[in-house]
């Protein structure tokens, strides 16, 4: 700062002067607010180009120093995927073994029978409850691909920067069609992975945006499940001004205000990353008690616990991420870890798995049966496939002949094949209907 007004009090003229000003800038020695008070200056100077004493040829200062600008910004700009590689490949052990889909269905199974504890259906019969029953679809999810620039250890659909799993445009295409003709939906949401990574996100955002504003479907309600730093990906730099354009309501990961459990859980560096992607939201609005722009944070706790009240734990979270970082977010969302893919993993090979389904049985709530999201949600795999939910889509736990019902089998969402089947349920079940509920 010393050396900026020494040469600002130099009067700088010239060639020489404009040099100097350049150094600083070149050197990094000058950004934010220092730039912006050079800005007078070059402007000034600009102004006096006509002067003889002044010779700098056909330059616009002005036009270099917002190019710099932008381009010291991609600079900075760099991916957090060579971090995640790491963070997978130092939790490796947890994968190491993994079980197929089917495998770790029956492993749950015999977790519970070891505890005393029945299949949940039979459960709910013991006392005298009626299982989830089906209603008209009010929220298409989508999970369009397993792609991430993350790679979360409590991750049930184990997305990672290895994965290659993304909806294609054939399959995107009909779930536009499905969105126009089902009209008891009333929210659009999309998943993955990081679901802005897939070629297809932004023509999701745009068809169902299209179809809102043409006033067809004026109350449909679009979300993106949002990581945050995927927000400060090298070509990602328009995707803020993309979700605020088109009215997408945004629910991102954050599992704590304190950096180190949050790493720990969602990988190095994650954490300063995601308040800058908050940072990011709240400069275009989101957040704002007044604004239209919907910014919601989810929490999940950090071991084989279950979480704490959400009004508690969400004024926490204001006066650390208000008072501290200058964050401003909506609401908290509280959600159980489910006991499938990563985290299963993780428990299984800690000896902790048996002792969480202990957890989530004793925990039961009957009050949570009738809100569980697979009584009103249709989700949708990378590959077209329809289940009950995004828990199910990862155990291959599908609906109709073969397990195998698809996009391409239905015209609606209000086809008999889906609103009659039955809903599927199994151990995992439990986690959505511990204690508060995880729907």
């Amino acid at each position: 700062a010393s050396s900026d007004s020494s040469v600002l009090s130099a009067r700088s003229s010239g060639s020489t002067g404009v040099s100097r000003l350049w150094i600083l800038i070149g050197a990094g020695l000058v950004t934010g607010t220092g730039l912006a008070a050079l800005l007078p200056l070059l402007r000034r100077l600009q102004r006096r180009r006509k002067d003889a004493a002044f010779e700098y040829g056909n330059v616009d200062y002005l036009r270099q120093a917002a190019v710099f600008t932008a381009e010291k910004k991609k600079e900075t700009l760099t991916s957090l995927i060579p971090d995640s590689l790491l963070d997978l490949e130092e939790n490796m052990e947890f994968s190491v073994g993994a079980l197929a889909p089917a495998e770790e269905v029956d492993k749950r199974a015999q977790a519970l029978a070891a505890v005393g504890a029945p299949p949940f259906k039979r459960y709910l019969k013991d006392k005298g409850l009626e299982g989830p029953k089906r209603r008209a679809c009010n929220t298409l999810q989508l999970n369009i691909g397993l792609y991430c620039n993350q790679a979360c250890s409590h991750c049930h659909v184990e997305s990672s920067p290895l994965r290659k799993e993304m909806m294609t445009d054939d399959v995107v295409d009909r779930c536009l069609h499905l969105l126009r003709t089902s009209h008891s939906v009333q929210v659009l949401d999309i998943t993955g992975g990081a679901p802005e990574l897939n070629s297809g996100f932004k023509r999701l955002v745009q068809g169902a945006a299209e179809l809102r504003d043409s006033g067809l479907r004026p109350e449909l309600r679009i979300i993106d499940r949002c990581n945050l730093t995927v927000l400060l990906e090298p070509g990602q730099e328009e995707l803020p001004d993309f979700l605020a354009k088109y009215g997408v309501d945004v629910i991102a990961s954050l599992p704590s205000y304190e950096p180190g459990q949050t790493d720990k859980q969602r990988g190095r560096k994650v954490f300063d990353r995601s308040i800058k992607g908050l940072h990011i939201l709240n400069s275009r609005g989101y957040g704002s008690k007044t604004g239209k722009l919907q910014l919601d944070l989810v929490f999940n706790p950090p071991g084989p616990f279950l979480p704490p009240k959400q009004e508690l734990l969400e004024a926490k979270y204001k006066t650390e991420l208000c008072g501290v970082h200058k964050v401003d977010f909506n609401r908290l969302i509280t959600i159980t870890n489910m006991p499938v893919k990563r985290y299963f993993d993780y428990l299984r090979k800690k000896g902790s798995l048996e002792g969480y389904m202990d957890l989530l049985v004793r925990n039961f709530n009957k009050e949570t049966i009738g809100n569980v999201m697979c009584t009103d949600t249709v989700n949708v795999g990378w590959d077209g496939r329809i289940f009950d939910c995004d828990f199910n889509q990862q155990l291959e736990l599908g609906l109709g002949k073969d397990q195998r019902l698809s996009v391409f089998d239905l015209d609606s969402l209000d086809d008999k094949r889906l609103t009659e089947a039955s809903i599927r349920t199994a151990a995992h079940c439990f986690g959505c209907t511990a204690a508060q509920g995880s729907s």
